[in-house]
């Protein structure tokens, strides 16, 4: 086929058709390549009208080397110098006879009128804007994960640390500890190896160290290699240092596959340790203040003829030493005197009154025997001159045991309980006044009863009877139905189930006790 017969044929064609040659000069074009850019002649040099002559001479290379069409991208000026972009596809014209082998390429304008280029660039937009908003969404996502995670996070810790503030002792801690810690730490379980000695320093050879639980192991009984023993590749031996002592270790075993994280590990450690440490201190404490209150409460002398027996119980979560004491008096042969009371407050100084107090009191009874308003005057005289802004309740009572007369007073202090050998109760409410100290002068009042045969009588201070939020008469109403089920018990057995059978609260005071028996007098026919 010649240039005549290809005229013929491509002149019916939509699109524009031309043939050149391997430099570029066009040989043939169709009449619809004119409309498409005017400038594309028969005769005209396309590498002088294209702008990237190179490209475009290197694409007719490759067509001229191809049997089939291929795609290509060119930009022409047209008559008014403007840039026309094209989309061609070219080949190597194999009905050509000439001697110089020429390409023929289909032509089609790249602009905006291109409707299939237009499609494809919306497409394109289309894919990229659907791309981006699948990239933010994940984003968005990943985000809120971690937020979440570390919110459920954040809350855990919280547990742990709450549980951490609110225990006192060792057991405390380390059942907060095993029922929180591996929750914070996204672990399966956790064990405390501890050295209670070093964590409760002792008071004396005898005492005794925090009872061991499944919530801790003891590492001052185990040899040194068990303490030491390897640990699998689950499981995180974390050090718990508190103040430069080594209190022992944290052991976290994790589920097969987790990632720890050390850091997060590390800081909870701290924070154990340092409640480990303060549960420690707080024991050590407890136990040298319940052992000086111990140490000023006095032994109680055997009296013939009557059963006495006494208690005392620090309030559960108090450091401070308190102020609650008892005493039993030998006055004369015949004469027992009885005394209880409070200094208002914890701490050295009501401890150092207390003990002041019991003493003085020996001395004023002894001197003034029976004559209880004098030694109470002499008393509230003491405390408002020794020790002022100090306030204490007390109640004293002398018993002639030749007559059973039973003498009392009490300044602000709750009535003693008098248990009757039939179980019935009453409440010595007579002869009340202020408390000791804050009102000098007082004039204080006496009772007298007859005690029966067979009756019990109670002393007590305030710690025994009052909880927080509660009505005293419901204490005073709770003591006396207790002490009705006494009958058939010994002071003794009196004294600690009323001491022990209270139920407890928060934060009970501290609790004393005195228990007076007075069994039936011997039959003088056996």
């Amino acid at each position: 086929m010649d240039l005549a017969a290809f005229r013929a044929m491509a002149r019916l064609l939509p699109h524009a058709v031309v043939v050149c040659t391997a430099s570029g000069r066009l040989l043939a074009v169709n009449p619809a390549t004119r409309s498409t850019v005017d400038t594309l002649v028969t005769g005209a040099d396309l590498l002088d009208l294209v702008l990237d002559a190179d490209e475009v001479a290197q694409r007719l290379r490759q067509w001229l080397r191809s049997g089939s069409p291929l795609p290509g991208v060119m930009t022409v000026r047209d008559g008014e110098g403007r840039p026309v972009r094209l989309r061609c596809h070219g080949a190597r014209a194999t009905w050509w006879r000439g001697p110089e082998p020429v390409v023929q390429l289909q032509l089609a304008r790249l602009d905006v009128s291109d409707r299939f280029v237009a499609l494809s660039q919306r497409v394109s937009l289309m894919n990229q804007q659907m791309a981006y908003r699948r990239a933010i969404a994940e984003q968005r996502d990943r985000l809120l994960r971690t937020e979440t995670e570390a919110r459920a996070r954040m809350q855990r810790l919280y547990r742990l640390t709450a549980a951490l503030a609110a225990s006192a002792d060792l057991t405390d801690v380390c059942e907060a500890v095993r029922k929180s810690a591996p929750q914070a730490l996204d672990a399966v379980g956790v064990t405390l190896e501890l050295h209670p000695r070093r964590i409760v320093p002792s008071l004396a050879p005898t005492d005794t160290l925090p009872v061991t639980t499944d919530a801790w192991t003891d590492l001052d009984r185990l040899p040194g290699a068990a303490a030491a023993e390897p640990l699998p590749e689950t499981a995180r031996r974390v050090p718990l240092e508190a103040e430069g002592v080594l209190l022992g270790s944290l052991v976290v075993r994790y589920a097969p596959g987790s990632e720890p994280d050390l850091d997060h590990t590390t800081a909870i450690a701290q924070q154990i340790a340092q409640a480990v440490r303060r549960a420690g201190l707080f024991e050590h404490e407890h136990g040298l203040a319940v052992r000086l209150q111990r140490s000023l409460l006095p032994r109680l002398p055997d009296v013939p003829g009557l059963d006495i027996a006494s208690g005392y119980a620090p309030g559960t979560h108090m450091v401070d030493v308190g102020g609650d004491w008892y005493d039993v008096h030998l006055l004369d042969a015949d004469t027992v005197g009885f005394t209880i009371g409070d200094v208002a407050g914890h701490g050295i100084a009501q401890a150092t009154a207390m003990a002041q107090i019991n003493t003085v009191l020996r001395s004023i009874s002894r001197r003034h025997s029976d004559h209880l308003p004098t030694v109470m005057a002499e008393l509230n005289d003491f405390l408002g001159t020794y020790h002022e802004g100090l306030m204490a309740t007390a109640c004293y009572a002398t018993y002639h045991r030749s007559t059973r007369t039973l003498r009392h007073t009490r300044a602000g202090h709750p009535p003693p309980l008098l248990v009757h050998g039939d179980g019935t109760t009453e409440y010595l409410e007579a002869a009340l006044a202020p408390p000791l100290g804050p009102v000098p002068f007082t004039r204080y009042p006496q009772a007298e009863i007859t005690v029966p045969p067979g009756a019990t009588l109670v002393f007590y201070t305030d710690g025994l009877i009052e909880r927080r939020g509660e009505c005293l008469d419901v204490g005073l109403d709770r003591l006396a139905g207790t002490a009705a089920t006494t009958a058939g018990l010994d002071a003794r057995g009196t004294c600690d189930l009323l001491l022990h059978a209270q139920p407890d609260s928060d934060m009970p005071d501290d609790r004393a006790l005195l228990v007076v028996r007075f069994p039936h007098p011997p039959d003088p026919g056996t």
